[in-house]
């Protein structure tokens, strides 16, 4: 029963951040649309800053507990190689997820040098990863 606990709370932390990698690039379009010098410039830099601190970084980091905890009690997944994909492809989105952050960083620098279209288009990559590693866990494909 410990198990499937651990397990629900990390499918639901693993929401959150998902949530939190996809909807900050959507602020971000919407900060390429407003002038530099306006309340609305503000507002989102302040949007931008509780969605990181408040969501983000703390659902990550429990995804990431909770994931080790369970891994602590099945460690031979280690050794299947579509686990090993999983973690490569999780590992991708903390990259993203730190890509993010400097993004938001070079807003509130006041120096975004990016389009919206560029942030429209890189939207994309959490959901990407998130279908393969939902496949990988669901499907636990026979890789090698």
């Amino acid at each position: 029963m410990f198990y499937l606990y651990i397990k629900s709370f990390h499918l639901i932390l693993l929401i959150a951040w998902m949530v939190s990698l996809l909807y900050l690039p959507r602020l971000f379009v919407y900060h390429c649309g407003v002038s530099i010098n306006s309340s609305s410039y503000n507002l989102l830099l302040l949007m931008e800053k509780r969605l990181i601190k408040i969501i983000a970084i703390p659902a990550m980091t429990l995804t990431f507990l909770f994931g080790i905890i369970l891994l602590s009690i099945q460690n031979e997944l280690l050794y299947e190689n579509y686990f090993i994909i999983k973690l490569l492809s999780v590992t991708i989105l903390l990259i993203y997820q730190i890509y993010l952050i400097r993004v938001y960083l070079a807003f509130k620098r006041k120096k975004n040098k990016r389009s919206a279209r560029f942030y429209k288009l890189i939207n994309e990559i959490p959901t990407i990863f998130m279908i393969i590693i939902i496949l990988l866990v669901v499907l636990k494909p026979n890789l090698g």
